[in-house]
């Protein structure tokens, strides 16, 4: 049974860079032909789907965030990470790692494992 577990701070000031974790267990996250993701979910929204980085270490972004978005990897530890730069309020939301498949990184619908999710607010 695969495990994710979200971490880092519930709350970010507005124009700081908001950083989370992602500790998986019970299985490795080099494993062909896994991607793993960073969804969030703002108050009232749906899902948005943020980024990737997939078994082999390829990286993969939505357009809309790729400017500010950062996701890498410690293979040593089994996680994975999110760095999103100048964050703004509308940037509050539950935020979700998650497994899909490499070559249909998109179709979060599809994931089959999925963290509890970390609220993160951003407020002065």
């Amino acid at each position: 049974q695969v495990q994710l577990q979200e971490s880092g701070p519930g709350l970010v000031k507005p124009s700081q860079m908001l950083s989370l974790t992602c500790t998986v267990s019970g299985g490795s996250i080099t494993t062909s032909y896994y991607a793993w993701s960073w969804i969030r979910q703002p108050p009232g929204k749906g899902l948005e789907w943020m980024g990737a980085i997939s078994y082999d270490g390829v990286t993969y972004y939505s357009p809309s965030l790729k400017s500010r978005t950062s996701i890498w990897r410690d293979t040593s530890k089994n996680q994975f990470s999110l760095d999103l730069s100048s964050v703004t309020p509308e940037d509050t939301a539950v935020y979700y790692c998650a497994r899909g498949e490499k070559y249909r990184v998109g179709a979060i619908n599809e994931y089959d494992y999925w963290g509890q999710g970390t609220q993160v607010t951003v407020s002065s």
